[in-house]
C-alpha cells in the first residue's frame, strides 16, 4: 500500500495532475495527496504510465513534421541558389545578347543583382544600409506555395498527455496560451456562456474548466494550495539510526483558579533547589526546568484557547499535558474544555490534583468527576496518571516531575539533531531596536544563528538568537525554545518554521504560501450550517455532523445530547464533541472552527466576542428556548426538510448600571447601550453571565424625562421590562425582533 504523493513522486508527476489523470483513465478517485492506494491499484497505475511512455505521442510526430518542413524549405533554398549561380555563369558567357533575350518571368532578384553591377560603390553602400534598417517584415522573402502548405498542415497544438495546471484566477490571454488555443476562440466560447471578458480580464477556475471542456482539455488547480505539500520537500524522513532522545515539551492547562501559576512557581523553586543552573524564566513564552539532570520544556501558553488555536493550525507543539484540578473545587467547565482539547490533539494527560493542603478535601471525589469525563485513574484500572500535590507546600511536586520523565520515556520522544531545523512559532512581536522577533520551539534538527528560515509567507535571515534565560546562543537543538530576530514580517503563532539553504529558497517558499493564501481567499471554504446540511450530505458525502452543546443547567446537556445522538441515519452520524454549562464563548467558536462543528445553545446566549468571531469564521450558532425545537431543526436538516420561515435579528445590547424602584410601576433599570440600539416595542432578554434569566417585552423606554422610540449606541436611558422586576446591576439586556424570511 502506498500514499498518493509517494506514487506520484515515483512516476515523476505532479500530485494534482496524477490524481486527475488516474481519475480520467482508470476511474480511481483519491480525495487528497495523503490517500492510500491499494497494491492492486498501484500495479494498474504503473502499467498505465508504462504504456504511455512506450506509445509515441502526437507531440513527437508534430516535431518530426516541423523538421521535414524545415528540411524541405532548406532544400528549396539550396536549389534556388544553384539555379541562380548557373544563370550568372550563363550571363557572363552570352553577354549582351542574353540580356536582350531575357524572358519576362526572370526573377526580380536577378534583375536587381545585375543592375547593381553598374551602380557606383558609394550608392550601393547607401542602399545596403537602407535595406538593413528596414523592418524585418519587408526583408522577409515569400515562401514558395508548396513549402507554405507543408508548414500550414503541421498541427501546432500539443496533445494533452498530462493535466494542465492553472491558478484559481487567470487572464483570458494566459489561459489561451496554457491550453494552446487561439484567444479569439476562448473569447467566443465565453460569449456563448454569457461572459463578456477581454484578453486581459480574469476568469475563475470554474469558468476556465467549462471552456476547457469545449476543447477536450483537462485542467486542474495547482496542488500547492495545500501548505503541507508546499513544504513537503523540507519534511525529510529521518532514518531510525539518526534519531536521538529529546526532552519532553509540557503544557499546563486547567481552570484559572486551580493553582496553575502556583504549580509552575513550585516547579521552578524545586528545580532551582536541585540544580542552581536550572529554573523557569518568562522571557520568550517558554521555560526550561532541570529534573535529575534532564531538561523539561514548559510552554507558557497554558490557556485552552491558545491551545485550540494552535491545534486548528495543525501544530502539535505539546508532548504531554498536565491538567491541574483543585481538590476543593473539582471539575469545572474550563477543566472539561481542556480535557476535550487535549483528547482532540491526541496528547497524553497527567492530572495534578492540587490544593491537597486544604482541610477536608477528598481526591476520590475529583477522580470520580474525571472518570465521568473519560479520564480513569490507574488506581481504578485506567491509564491516566493522577498525582495529589500541593503547590503551596511543595508536596507531590517531585512525584509529578518524575512521572513526566517516565511518561516521556514511554512515549520514546526522539529527534535527529544533525539535520536542518524544523520547529513551530509560539508567538511573535515587534520589539524596539530588534524589529520582528519570534519565539520558536525547535522540534527537530538544530537551528543555528545566521540560518535562513521560512515560516508561512514570512522569510528571513537570523541575525541573533536568545535562549530561555535571555542569553545569546549560536545553536538550539530539539525541544529547545529560542527567540530569533531578522524576519521580514511577523509569522503566525502555530505556523511551522524551517531552516533552508539560502535566501532564494526561503523567498521561493514564502511566495508559494502567499499565492496559496490568495487562492484560499478567492475560494473561501464555508463552514457547515443547518440550512445547507442536506445539500452537503448529497453532494460531498458528509458522514459526520459535529455539535457543540451549551446549556444553562447540566441536566439539560445529558437530555439534549442523548436525543441529538439518536438522530443519525445511514448517511450521517451525529457527534456531540463538547457539552458544558454556561454561555457561548470565543473558546467554543475556536473549537467549532477546528472541528467544523455547529454550536447549539439552550437557554444561553453568545457573548459579543463570540458573536464577532463566529461572523468572521462563518460558524453557525443556533439558540433555543425549547428543547424539542433544537431536536426538530437538526432532524429536518438531516432529512433536507429545513425551511426557515422566521429569523431572529438582534438589534442591540445594553448594560444595567443602576436600578430604581418606582411606585405603582415597579423596578426601572438605568441602562447604557453598548452595541446596536434598544427599540421600544421589541423583544428583550435579560442575561446574567450570558445565561437567559427572562424573556419579555419593553414596557417603557425613556431618555431623561421623555419617552423615546429607541436609544442608540453610547447613550444612556431608562428601561422597564413588562411584568418583571428582578433586574440587577451588571445584567445585560439583549433587544431583538423576529423577521419573516420567505421559504426557498
Amino acid at each position: 500500500m502506498m500514499r498518493v504523493y509517494e506514487l506520484a513522486k515515483e512516476l515523476d508527476k505532479p500530485t494534482g495532475a496524477f490524481r486527475a489523470l488516474v481519475k480520467k483513465e482508470l476511474s480511481l478517485e483519491f480525495p487528497s495527496h495523503m490517500s492510500a492506494i491499494e497494491d492492486a491499484d498501484v500495479e494498474r497505475i504503473r502499467s498505465l504510465f508504462a504504456e504511455k511512455k512506450k506509445a509515441p505521442s502526437k507531440k513527437d510526430t508534430t516535431s518530426d513534421a516541423k523538421k521535414e518542413a524545415v528540411v524541405s524549405r532548406e532544400g528549396a533554398k539550396k536549389d534556388s541558389k544553384k539555379d541562380s549561380k548557373k544563370e550568372a555563369k550563363k550571363d557572363k558567357r552570352h553577354g549582351q545578347r542574353e540580356e536582350e533575350e531575357k524572358p519576362a518571368h526572370k526573377p526580380h532578384s536577378d534583375k536587381k543583382k545585375k543592375d547593381k553591377q553598374h551602380v557606383p560603390a558609394r550608392v550601393m553602400e547607401a542602399e545596403q544600409k537602407k535595406e538593413e534598417s528596414a523592418s524585418p517584415r519587408r526583408k522577409r522573402k515569400k515562401m514558395p506555395k508548396k513549402e507554405r502548405d507543408v508548414v500550414q498542415n503541421v498541427d501546432t497544438s500539443e496533445e494533452v498527455d498530462s493535466i494542465i495546471e492553472i491558478p484559481a484566477e487567470i487572464t483570458v490571454g494566459d489561459f489561451a496560451k496554457a491550453i494552446h488555443k487561439n484567444s479569439m476562440e476562448i473569447i467566443t466560447e465565453l460569449i456563448k456562456m454569457g461572459i463578456m471578458a477581454g484578453l486581459n480580464e480574469s476568469i475563475t477556475f470554474e469558468t476556465a474548466s467549462k471552456v476547457a471542456e469545449k476543447f477536450d482539455v483537462l485542467i486542474t488547480e495547482p496542488e500547492a494550495s495545500d501548505v503541507d505539500e508546499i513544504f513537503e520537500p523540507l519534511n525529510i524522513q529521518d532514518s531510525p539510526d539518526q534519531l536521538k532522545s529529546r526532552p519532553p515539551v509540557v503544557t499546563v492547562m486547567g481552570h484559572v483558579d486551580h493553582g496553575k501559576t502556583s504549580l509552575l512557581d513550585a516547579i521552578r523553586k524545586t528545580a532551582v533547589t536541585r540544580d542552581e543552573a536550572g529554573g523557569i524564566t518568562q522571557h520568550i513564552g517558554a521555560s526550561v526546568a532541570m529534573v535529575e539532570g534532564k531538561p523539561i520544556t514548559f510552554i507558557d501558553t497554558p490557556g485552552h484557547e491558545a491551545f485550540t488555536q494552535m491545534r486548528s493550525r495543525g501544530a502539535q507543539t505539546t508532548d504531554i499535558v498536565i491538567l491541574v484540578v483543585a481538590a476543593d473545587d473539582g471539575v469545572m467547565p474550563q477543566t472539561i474544555e481542556a480535557i476535550n482539547h487535549s483528547k482532540a490533539a491526541k496528547v497524553p494527560i497527567i492530572v495534578a490534583i492540587n490544593k491537597m493542603d486544604r482541610p477536608g478535601v477528598d481526591p476520590n471525589r475529583v477522580m470520580t468527576e474525571l472518570a465521568e469525563q473519560g479520564l480513569v485513574a490507574e488506581e481504578w484500572g485506567g491509564d491516566v496518571v493522577m498525582i495529589p500535590l500541593s503547590a503551596k507546600t511543595g508536596d507531590g511536586i517531585d512525584d509529578l516531575l518524575q512521572m513526566v520523565v517516565m511518561v516521556a520515556e514511554v512515549e520514546e520522544l526522539k529527534a535527529n539533531p544533525h539535520r536542518a531545523a524544523v520547529g513551530v512559532v509560539l508567538e511573535s512581536q515587534i520589539e524596539r531596536g530588534r524589529g520582528a522577533t519570534a519565539s520558536v520551539l525547535v522540534q527537530n534538527g538544530t537551528l543555528y544563528d545566521k540560518d535562513y528560515v521560512v515560516s508561512g509567507q514570512v522569510s528571513g535571515h537570523i541575525r541573533s538568537m536568545f535562549d530561555s534565560h535571555g542569553k545569546k546562543v549560536h545553536k538550539a537543538g530539539p525541544s529547545t525554545p529560542v527567540k530569533i530576530t531578522g524576519l521580514s514580517d511577523l509569522p503566525e503563532a502555530g505556523d511551522a518554521i524551517y531552516a533552508v539553504a539560502d535566501e532564494k529558497v526561503a523567498r521561493s517558499y514564502a511566495e508559494k504560501v502567499a499565492q496559496r493564501n490568495r487562492n484560499e481567499r478567492l475560494n473561501k471554504t464555508t463552514h457547515i450550517s443547518l440550512d445547507d446540511l442536506h445539500m452537503q450530505i448529497s453532494e460531498e458525502g458528509l458522514k459526520e455532523l459535529n455539535l457543540i452543546v451549551k446549556t444553562d443547567v447540566k441536566g439539560t446537556i445529558d437530555a439534549l445530547a442523548g436525543s441529538l445522538a439518536k438522530l443519525g441515519n445511514q448517511e450521517v452520524k451525529v457527534n456531540i464533541i463538547h457539552g458544558a454549562v454556561g454561555g457561548i464563548s470565543e473558546s467554543d467558536v475556536m473549537l467549532a472552527v477546528a472541528s467544523n462543528a455547529i454550536i447549539i445553545g439552550f437557554n444561553v446566549r453568545p457573548n459579543q466576542g463570540a458573536i464577532r468571531q463566529a461572523e468572521r469564521d462563518e460558524i453557525d450558532i443556533r439558540t433555543y428556548r425549547v428543547i424539542y425545537d433544537a431536536i426538530e431543526d437538526i432532524e429536518q436538516a438531516i432529512k433536507g426538510m429545513l425551511s426557515p420561515t422566521i429569523k431572529e435579528e438582534v438589534l442591540g445590547r445594553c448594560e444595567i448600571r443602576e436600578t430604581f424602584k418606582v411606585p405603582n410601576i415597579g423596578t426601572v433599570a438605568g441602562i447604557y447601550v453598548t452595541s446596536g440600539k434598544i427599540v421600544r416595542n421589541a423583544g428583550v432578554r435579560l442575561l446574567r453571565n450570558d445565561v437567559v434569566i427572562h424573556e419579555g417585552t419593553i414596557s417603557s423606554l425613556r431618555r431623561f424625562k421623555d419617552d423615546v422610540k429607541e436609544i442608540a449606541t453610547g447613550f444612556e436611558g431608562g428601561l422597564g421590562i413588562e411584568r418583571y422586576n428582578d433586574v440587577k446591576v451588571g445584567d445585560m439586556v439583549e433587544c431583538f425582533h423576529e423577521v419573516e424570511v420567505p421559504a426557498e
